[in-house]
């Protein structure tokens, strides 16, 4: 047998939790293959951390940084610090990081520092909008990784114009839709929103966390009436992010009796609660691709998208968060006029699979 080939995954936040489950699956096919899992704490709410591990039989991680929320500049560097002696310990053969997140662009840059071999999983995906802390974690990830693994065309376009070697692009699909796809059937048992006294197709689902629309009181108050006025028509279910929890005093909203103010819930309800919602309302990058495969219309509340598949192929419509534009595209759904969509190539629990081939072939 040849000799192990040591791989350590750097994960910090609930989308890495999610999409690296299918990587691991993968993983235990190949006794060759030896994984380090890396948890740098980045989310260290339980709602969004422990609770994935546990529901997803995610392994034990190896090493827990517990860096902990703070600024990007002090939580990537304070990620990179803890990483470091990981590294140097273990020599790993490769390092893979998953996603946009401050761990993803830490994980790659220690990396890079020690000259270590960095693949990053669900490269190539732009918003073209600099704004977005995750934009540039994106961009400069992929620039610093060896080996690009894309989830749709735009990901292979995006990155040959910014002059990567065509010999380091791998289209393979969507690895989040592996998850998806393996635990669907074990969602669909939970039947969450019965707890809310609503049969399927009777209510609407919202997620909303990101600082341009949750930080700007009057962005966010604008949002907020348009969900008042959402509410007469459908019943709304909202998990509310702890960064939105903070600015949540809006009067407007404790005064909606159809509107679910609930805590962050599993990844395993949430996905129960999308599949039997009438639309999902979000400004998340993953809900777009889940909802696109589950065949369930989206109004993303950002004025772009890093997944234009999900707009050109799925059940994506970018709403922008203008109260006009969501309630106007609210009503079209709710009247029976929502958008059709198709599942994306690649799209097809087998991404996990191409990866690892690939990954086989290449260190």
């Amino acid at each position: 047998m040849k000799n192990k080939i040591k791989i350590l995954v750097v994960v910090g936040a609930r989308p890495n939790f999610i999409k690296i489950v299918p990587l691991f699956e993968e993983f235990k096919k190949y006794k060759r293959i030896k994984p380090i899992l890396i948890h740098t704490g980045q989310h260290y709410d339980f709602g969004l951390s422990k609770i994935f591990f546990d529901e997803l039989n995610i392994p034990k991680p190896d090493y827990n940084l517990d860096v902990g929320s703070g600024s990007h500049a002090w939580q990537t560097a304070k990620i990179m610090e803890r990483l470091e002696p990981v590294i140097l310990k273990e020599k790993p053969n490769l390092v893979i990081v998953v996603g946009d997140v401050n761990s993803t662009l830490a994980g790659a840059l220690c990396a890079a520092k020690l000259r270590m071999k960095i693949a990053h999983v669900e490269a190539g995906l732009r918003s073209f909008d600099q704004r977005m802390p995750e934009e540039i974690n994106r961009l400069l990830t992929d620039h610093i990784s060896d080996f690009l693994f894309v989830t749709e065309p735009s990901g292979v376009r995006n990155l040959i114009k910014e002059g990567v070697s065509k010999a380091k692009i791998f289209y393979v699909g969507n690895i989040m839709i592996d998850a998806l796809l393996k635990l669907k059937v074990k969602s669909e048992k939970l039947k969450v929103y019965e707890k809310f006294n609503v049969k399927p197709r009777e209510y609407a689902v919202l997620t909303l966390h990101r600082p341009e629309n949750v930080d700007d009181k009057k962005i966010f108050s604008e949002i907020l009436e348009s969900l008042y006025e959402i509410q007469k028509k459908i019943k709304l279910i909202w998990p509310v992010h702890p960064r939105t929890v903070k600015q949540l005093n809006n009067l407007i909203v404790k005064q909606c009796r159809n509107i679910y103010l609930i805590k962050p819930v599993g990844y395993l309800e949430m996905l129960n609660l999308m599949q039997n919602t009438k639309f999902v309302m979000s400004d998340s990058g993953g809900i777009q691709e889940e909802t696109t495969v589950l065949g369930v219309p989206c109004l993303t509340l950002r004025k772009n998208t890093e997944r234009p598949v999900t707009v050109d192929v799925g059940t994506n419509i970018i709403v922008g968060n203008k109260k006009e534009r969501i309630i106007r595209e609210a009503k079209k759904i709710l009247a029976g006029r929502e958008k059709k969509g198709k599942i994306p190539k690649y799209w097809d629990g087998k991404t996990a699979k191409r990866i690892v081939t690939e990954l086989l072939e290449l260190i």
